[in-house]
């Protein structure tokens, strides 16, 4: 039996590469995006008591490379370091037989753009571009489960990183959020506060510097002990490589 799912819209977020994306919804707080509806569900009455509820659950598709890329039965999850495989289907690895991911977020309300209805959204981990299949509420006494297990996903990274700027990141930081209406910074400072690098870094001891996008911005960093040194912004030329 086969279905067939079309989405209602796509995501428009600061994450422009994979790379830099939190592993989880709600870590950056910062992360401002939208969903911007297709015509057909661009309708504010099909969002009539969404004003009631604080977050929605986003049923989305892995979208970019993991289409064609197939499904693996085992991967390697960035929690256990990249070393550890378990099952697919005790993850949230994107290669799955129906690449299709959920995350909770918080919703800021509907607004009219240029180009027609959007959700307004923050906190989200999910690349710019991304299908959406549908929003549900987030009712916390039945989708919070306390006493759940959480298995090898039990506690998160700590987050004790330092986040510097250097004079020529400040720089760039004011000609790219003059007002701060963007939150740049805030959001440079939360992504690297979680440590996007890969879990199996820690076998290039010897690499220290880094390159991310947010937004049209290439964002350059340094690792220095327990400090990442942000050491410069500027608009990424297009095509360039990212890692």
């Amino acid at each position: 039996m086969d279905f067939h799912f079309s989405p209602i819209g796509f995501i428009r977020s600061p994450y422009t590469d994979k790379f830099g994306i939190p592993r989880q919804p709600g870590l950056v707080t910062a992360a401002q995006a939208r969903l911007d509806l297709l015509p057909d569900y661009a309708r504010e009455e099909a969002f009539k008591g969404i004003e009631g509820f604080s977050h929605v659950w986003l049923l989305f598709v892995f979208h970019d490379d993991c289409l064609t890329a197939g499904w693996r039965p085992t991967v390697r999850p960035p929690r256990l370091g990249g070393r550890e495989r378990v099952g697919v289907f005790a993850s949230r690895a994107p290669y799955r037989p129906n690449p299709i991911g959920l995350s909770a977020v918080e919703h800021q309300g509907l607004e009219r753009t240029p180009t027609g209805l959007a959700l307004r959204l923050r906190g989200v981990d999910l690349l710019d571009g991304t299908p959406v299949l549908d929003v549900k509420p987030y009712v916390p006494y039945a989708d919070a489960l306390p006493h759940a297990r959480s298995g090898f996903a039990a506690a998160g990274r700590p987050q004790d990183w330092e986040v510097e700027f250097s004079p020529a990141a400040l720089s760039g930081l004011a000609r790219a959020d003059p007002d701060g209406s963007r939150q740049l910074r805030q959001l440079i400072e939360q992504v690297l506060a979680q440590d996007p690098r890969p879990g199996y870094m820690d076998r290039y001891p010897q690499r220290d510097a880094f390159t991310l996008r947010l937004y049209d911005l290439e964002l350059r960093w340094q690792v220095l002990g327990r400090r990442a040194l942000v050491t410069g912004l500027d608009t990424a030329a297009a095509g360039a490589p990212v890692d």
